[in-house]
């Protein structure tokens, strides 16, 4: 006889995905019976181990953070490139190492490290987010097994566990990975935006030297661009590390090499990482795995909602997997929270939901395509830049879409911050000013002085905004699949340029701004970058007056200078 089990919310994985979730739903509803079901047993190695500082405000919602800092992991400040045919090296931080101080480990959640992130040995801290979970309440069960998803039309029935349990729930999310359990089940089909079709091979390696050690803890992945793809060098604590090679697949089916041959036969090629593995050894465990972006037709049903890989999966380059894993799996729960109070409706949430999320993930698909179209070696892909913009509504040759791109039209990833992948627009345009070869970041409301809001057939929507356990709806405009939120930096910008047009007015305003919100991550910089993004969107339209002066901006080290802002208007 078949026993059923019952249960609030049934989540099939339990890696970060499927820990978030669990946890932010035990977090504000206490009395929610959540089961998590993953198939392996852990501790168990998973690649894709570099976090982006998106990353850091969940788990500290979480209430994970500290845990994962007391693992002592590595601290992401940042990363050092070198790509396409220039042997040039080049860092980026995520903040400025002259504010990147020594303190003791473990440290508190506040300064510095609020803008910093980690490298992760996925095997202690997917663990330590599992049994985060299970302290919060969650029946996390490990090394089960989802065998059948029993189905009427678009709803979910019932699991059917390896050992024959049955276990029925009001809600189920998946979060199993590429494994995609639920999606596949219900036979929901998936979209390849692009043309890359990489494959991924690693290994871990013993007692390899750090490129670079900054403070205590603190270090930069390195992403180095060879001649037939890219090695990644991640320390995950202070004697393992990451080590992989992505190439085309059909690099490795025209190579007649093993993939072991070939990932070693990479590694020779790259003189840094042979240096740095000079008294490093392999523990033996090489692993492949097909690398191809893509976004699911549907993220939600009637009962379901996929997250994290299962919805979709954007190339390594940008490290976007964990952050698009906790970010959609936070949201998730949020709609699980509000649906079991009965607030709002589940339509509307899980439409918004699945609207944003694809929109996400095609975000990062589309800074690939333009990241590896810089590379000498996919310069094949330089016309894809073409679909990209065709995909956006937009009609564009070749190198028009890739000038659109590299002017940030790849960014819209987040409500109140323009930017992506955890680099703010500024940085983003720094990486597509060395790509395009220009000798200065291009700002497309430079060629501007008086700026309108340009609202015409945009239609007045609304969005969801996740705080403290709740959704709250906020005031949009939408114009086809592209929208503008009320809130945050856009919000701001929207409400300034409702009242003033000419570009120094501007600035002033935003200056004003600024000054009345300290620490809160409205500044000068910001306003600008959004007031550009909505240019390259649309949301704005833009004309030169010959009577009225220009901005011009000093970007030396990535930021906006406004004593030159001012001095343009004298």
């Amino acid at each position: 006889m078949t026993t059923t089990q019952k249960f609030d919310v049934a989540i099939i994985g339990g890696g970060p995905a499927g820990s978030t979730a669990g946890s932010l739903i035990k977090k504000y509803d206490p009395d929610a019976s959540v089961l998590i079901l993953e198939r392996a047993m852990f501790p168990r190695d998973h690649v894709g181990e570099s976090q982006l500082p998106p990353i850091t405000a969940i788990l500290h919602e979480m209430g994970a953070w500290e845990k994962v800092e007391a693992a002592d992991f590595p601290i992401k400040v940042g990363a050092t490139y070198r790509w396409g045919n220039s042997p040039e090296l080049w860092d980026f931080e995520f903040l400025p190492l002259e504010h990147f101080k020594d303190e003791a480990r473990p440290a508190k959640l506040e300064g510095q490290r609020l803008f910093t992130a980690f490298q992760v040995d996925r095997a202690t801290y997917d663990h330590i987010l599992l049994d985060h979970a299970a302290d919060l309440g969650c029946d996390a069960r490990q090394s089960t097994k989802v065998s059948t998803i029993e189905r009427t039309g678009d709803r979910i029935d019932g699991l059917i566990l390896g050992d024959g349990t049955r276990v029925e729930a009001d809600h189920y999310i998946d979060a199993s990975g590429n494994a995609a359990i639920l999606r596949k089940a219900m036979d929901v089909g998936v979209e390849v935006p692009t043309r890359l079709k990489n494959m991924a091979i690693w290994d871990y390696w013993e007692n390899t030297d750090w490129a670079v050690k900054i403070g205590v803890g603190g270090t930069r992945v390195q992403v180095l661009s060879i001649g037939t793809g890219w090695i990644w060098f991640i320390p995950l604590g202070p004697t393992r590390t990451s080590i992989g090679y992505i190439c085309p697949t059909e690099h490795f089916r025209n190579c007649g090499m093993t993939p072991e041959q070939m990932y070693l036969d990479a590694i020779a090629q790259e003189p840094r990482v042979t240096e740095l593995c000079t008294n490093a050894t392999r523990e033996g465990r090489l692993a492949t795995t097909k690398d191809w972006s893509f976004v699911s037709d549907r993220m939600v049903g009637e009962n379901w909602m996929l997250v994290g890989e299962a919805a979709g999966f954007a190339d390594p380059i940008l490290a976007g997997g964990m952050t698009l894993a906790h970010t959609s799996a936070r949201e998730a729960a949020y709609i699980v929270l509000a649906d079991r109070k009965g607030e709002h409706d589940p339509k509307w949430m899980k439409r918004s939901y699945e609207q944003v999320l694809t929109d996400r993930i095609k975000q990062y698909i589309r800074f690939a395509d333009f990241w590896y179209a810089a590379n000498g070696q996919f310069t094949d892909l330089e016309s894809e830049t073409q679909a990209i913009a065709d995909a956006a509504g937009l009609k564009m040759t070749p190198k028009e879409a890739f000038r659109w791109l590299s002017l940030g039209g790849f960014t819209h990833e987040d409500f109140f911050l323009p930017g992506l992948g955890g680099l703010d627009l500024i940085a983003v345009k720094e990486i597509a000013r060395r790509f395009t070869g220009d000798t200065e970041q291009r700002w497309e409301m430079l060629n501007y002085n008086v700026f309108k809001l340009n609202l015409n057939q945009a239609k007045k929507a609304t969005v969801p905004i996740y705080n403290e356990g709740k959704i709250i709806k906020a005031d949009a405009y939408r114009r086809g699949h592209k929208q503008l939120p009320l809130v945050g930096l856009y919000g701001v910008v929207h409400n300034v340029l409702k009242q003033h047009s000419d570009a120094i007015s501007i600035s002033r305003a935003f200056e004003r701004v600024a000054a009345q919100n300290p620490g809160t991550g409205v500044n000068v910089q910001q306003l600008f970058a959004s007031l550009e993004n909505m240019l390259i969107d649309g949301w704005v339209a833009g004309k030169m007056d010959a009577k009225k002066p220009k901005l011009r901006f000093d970007l030396s080290g990535n930021n906006f200078n406004s004593d030159k802002i001012k001095a343009a208007s004298a």
